[in-house]
């Protein structure tokens, strides 16, 4: 069993940047690939970073990529989502999401409960 955590949200304006952290407890996050999803009111939860569970790879949306870095803290047990010049269109809750297989293809085991980022333009 692995509980994820998120911090890291708040109200920025846009160009400013947030980092985004998950903590990993009850299993080492490097057992999983992880990754970072986001929902923004009435739309569905859409991808956004992946890092493998080596992290010896990433995958990121065509909408973010360029501007948030995911990574990851061994010795923490904790995930990281750098997101730099942001946009309104990046408000939006998100979540940290864990797997033992992909985070792109699925399934996932395991999901925070999410953290709230507002851009104001």
């Amino acid at each position: 069993q692995v509980q994820l955590v998120e911090s890291g949200g708040g109200l920025v304006q846009a160009g400013e940047s947030l980092r985004l952290s998950c903590a990993a407890s009850g299993r080492t996050i490097s057992s999983y690939a992880t990754g970072w999803f986001r929902q923004a009111p009435g739309k569905e939860r859409e991808f956004v970073a992946a890092i493998s569970w080596r992290g010896s790879s990433t995958s990121y949306a065509d909408s973010v990529k360029g501007r948030f870095t995911i990574s990851t803290d061994i010795a923490k047990n904790t995930a990281y989502l750098q997101m730099n010049s942001l946009k309104p269109e990046d408000t939006a809750r998100y979540y940290c999401a864990a797997s033992r297989m992909s985070v792109v293809a699925g399934p996932i085991d395991y999901w925070g409960q999410g953290t709230q980022v507002t851009v104001s333009s």
